[in-house]
Protein backbone atom coordinates (compact mmCIF):
# COMPACT_ATOMS: atom_id res chain seq x y z
CA UNK A 1 0.00 0.00 0.00
CA UNK A 2 1.36 3.66 -1.37
CA UNK A 3 2.55 6.45 1.64
CA UNK A 4 -0.62 8.32 -0.08
CA UNK A 5 -3.20 4.76 0.37
CA UNK A 6 -2.33 4.65 4.00
CA UNK A 7 -2.42 8.28 4.94
CA UNK A 8 -6.05 8.01 3.09
CA UNK A 9 -7.35 4.78 4.72
CA UNK A 10 -6.14 6.50 8.17
CA UNK A 11 -8.17 9.54 7.78
CA UNK A 12 -11.62 7.80 6.84
CA UNK A 13 -10.74 5.26 9.87
CA UNK A 14 -10.67 8.11 12.11
CA UNK A 15 -14.16 9.20 10.43
CA UNK A 16 -17.71 9.18 12.36
CA UNK A 17 -20.56 8.20 10.09
CA UNK A 18 -23.03 9.29 13.19
CA UNK A 19 -24.71 12.80 12.14
CA UNK A 20 -24.23 15.59 14.41
CA UNK A 21 -24.86 19.00 14.00
CA UNK A 22 -22.66 21.70 11.92
CA UNK A 23 -20.56 23.83 14.26
CA UNK A 24 -20.41 27.72 14.09
CA UNK A 25 -17.62 29.49 11.72
CA UNK A 26 -16.19 30.73 15.00
CA UNK A 27 -15.73 27.17 16.48
CA UNK A 28 -12.11 25.62 15.36
CA UNK A 29 -11.04 21.90 14.39
CA UNK A 30 -9.18 21.46 16.97
CA UNK A 31 -9.10 21.96 21.04
CA UNK A 32 -5.24 23.49 21.58
CA UNK A 33 -4.80 24.67 25.43
CA UNK A 34 -5.52 28.55 25.95
CA UNK A 35 -2.68 30.77 26.59
CA UNK A 36 -0.96 34.65 25.80
CA UNK A 37 1.69 36.17 26.00
CA UNK A 38 -0.47 39.86 26.99
CA UNK A 39 0.32 40.85 30.23
CA UNK A 40 -2.13 41.05 32.80
CA UNK A 41 -2.11 45.36 32.85
CA UNK A 42 -3.09 45.07 28.99
CA UNK A 43 -5.23 42.34 29.44
CA UNK A 44 -7.43 44.37 32.45
CA UNK A 45 -7.69 47.56 29.98
CA UNK A 46 -8.74 45.14 26.77
CA UNK A 47 -11.12 43.88 29.21
CA UNK A 48 -12.66 47.17 30.28
CA UNK A 49 -12.54 48.51 26.65
CA UNK A 50 -14.38 45.07 25.29
CA UNK A 51 -16.61 45.34 28.41
CA UNK A 52 -17.70 48.83 27.67
CA UNK A 53 -18.05 48.28 24.19
CA UNK A 54 -20.31 45.30 24.76
CA UNK A 55 -22.23 46.90 28.23
CA UNK A 56 -23.52 49.90 25.45
CA UNK A 57 -24.48 47.03 23.08
CA UNK A 58 -26.40 45.68 26.09
CA UNK A 59 -27.75 48.86 28.20
CA UNK A 60 -28.96 49.85 24.34
CA UNK A 61 -30.61 47.06 23.49
CA UNK A 62 -32.44 46.59 26.91
CA UNK A 63 -33.19 50.19 26.79
CA UNK A 64 -34.55 50.28 23.32
CA UNK A 65 -36.70 46.87 24.11
CA UNK A 66 -38.14 48.04 27.35
CA UNK A 67 -38.89 51.70 27.24
CA UNK A 68 -39.69 51.95 23.48
CA UNK A 69 -41.09 48.73 22.29
CA UNK A 70 -42.49 47.62 26.21
CA UNK A 71 -41.21 44.32 26.55
CA UNK A 72 -40.90 42.83 30.24
CA UNK A 73 -37.81 44.26 31.88
CA UNK A 74 -36.82 40.80 32.31
CA UNK A 75 -37.04 39.63 28.92
CA UNK A 76 -35.79 43.11 27.52
CA UNK A 77 -32.53 42.49 29.98
CA UNK A 78 -31.49 38.67 28.65
CA UNK A 79 -32.41 39.87 24.58
CA UNK A 80 -29.27 42.61 25.79
CA UNK A 81 -26.80 40.02 27.91
CA UNK A 82 -27.47 37.78 24.74
CA UNK A 83 -26.02 40.47 22.21
CA UNK A 84 -23.82 41.86 24.77
CA UNK A 85 -21.99 39.10 25.90
CA UNK A 86 -22.05 37.71 22.29
CA UNK A 87 -19.63 40.80 21.21
CA UNK A 88 -17.08 40.39 24.29
CA UNK A 89 -16.47 36.68 23.55
CA UNK A 90 -16.06 37.15 20.31
CA UNK A 91 -13.33 39.97 21.02
CA UNK A 92 -12.28 39.04 24.07
CA UNK A 93 -10.90 35.64 22.45
CA UNK A 94 -9.11 37.57 19.81
CA UNK A 95 -8.16 40.58 21.19
CA UNK A 96 -7.72 40.13 25.32
CA UNK A 97 -6.74 37.01 25.91
CA UNK A 98 -5.50 36.42 21.88
CA UNK A 99 -6.04 32.54 22.72
CA UNK A 100 -6.70 30.64 20.07
CA UNK A 101 -10.13 29.63 19.06
CA UNK A 102 -11.15 25.61 20.89
CA UNK A 103 -14.47 23.50 20.95
CA UNK A 104 -14.07 23.12 25.31
CA UNK A 105 -13.09 26.91 25.60
CA UNK A 106 -16.10 27.75 23.87
CA UNK A 107 -18.17 25.54 25.95
CA UNK A 108 -17.00 26.59 29.02
CA UNK A 109 -17.42 30.65 27.89
CA UNK A 110 -21.20 29.73 27.48
CA UNK A 111 -21.24 27.76 30.99
CA UNK A 112 -19.63 30.93 31.95
CA UNK A 113 -22.25 33.42 30.48
CA UNK A 114 -25.03 31.47 31.62
CA UNK A 115 -23.96 31.58 35.42
CA UNK A 116 -22.95 35.19 34.72
CA UNK A 117 -26.29 35.78 32.90
CA UNK A 118 -28.49 34.71 35.85
CA UNK A 119 -26.78 36.62 38.18
CA UNK A 120 -27.01 39.81 35.95
CA UNK A 121 -30.38 39.05 35.54
CA UNK A 122 -31.47 38.62 38.63
CA UNK A 123 -30.16 41.47 40.09
CA UNK A 124 -31.77 43.33 37.34
CA UNK A 125 -34.92 42.21 37.91
CA UNK A 126 -34.60 42.74 42.22
CA UNK A 127 -33.66 46.17 41.32
CA UNK A 128 -36.04 46.97 38.86
CA UNK A 129 -38.99 45.38 41.22
CA UNK A 130 -37.67 48.01 44.73
CA UNK A 131 -36.94 50.83 42.53
CA UNK A 132 -39.05 53.20 40.46
CA UNK A 133 -38.97 51.95 37.03
CA UNK A 134 -37.44 54.93 35.48
CA UNK A 135 -34.32 55.15 33.20
CA UNK A 136 -32.13 56.20 35.77
CA UNK A 137 -33.19 53.62 37.88
CA UNK A 138 -32.60 51.06 35.51
CA UNK A 139 -29.34 52.28 34.31
CA UNK A 140 -28.07 52.45 38.12
CA UNK A 141 -29.36 48.46 38.36
CA UNK A 142 -27.97 47.81 35.43
CA UNK A 143 -24.48 49.17 36.28
CA UNK A 144 -24.79 47.17 39.65
CA UNK A 145 -25.38 43.80 37.50
CA UNK A 146 -22.95 44.73 35.11
CA UNK A 147 -19.87 45.05 37.28
CA UNK A 148 -20.77 42.01 38.91
CA UNK A 149 -20.81 39.67 36.03
CA UNK A 150 -17.71 42.23 34.55
CA UNK A 151 -15.90 40.54 37.83
CA UNK A 152 -16.83 37.33 37.62
CA UNK A 153 -16.25 36.72 33.85
CA UNK A 154 -12.67 38.12 33.96
CA UNK A 155 -11.68 36.37 37.07
CA UNK A 156 -12.92 33.03 35.50
CA UNK A 157 -11.75 33.44 31.99
CA UNK A 158 -8.19 34.83 33.04
CA UNK A 159 -7.36 32.10 35.85
CA UNK A 160 -9.57 29.17 34.28
CA UNK A 161 -10.90 29.42 30.47
CA UNK A 162 -7.92 30.85 29.06
CA UNK A 163 -5.54 29.14 31.42
CA UNK A 164 -3.14 32.39 31.81
CA UNK A 165 0.21 31.21 34.14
Amino acid sequence: MSEAETNSAARDATRSDEPHLPLPAELPLVDEPGGTDVDLKTQIIRFVLTGLLSAVVDFSLTILLQYVFGVNLTVAKAVGFLFGTTTAYLINRRWTFKAPPSRSRFIAVVALYAATFAVQTALYTLFGHIWPETVLYSALGFLIAQGTATVINFVVQRMVIFKIH
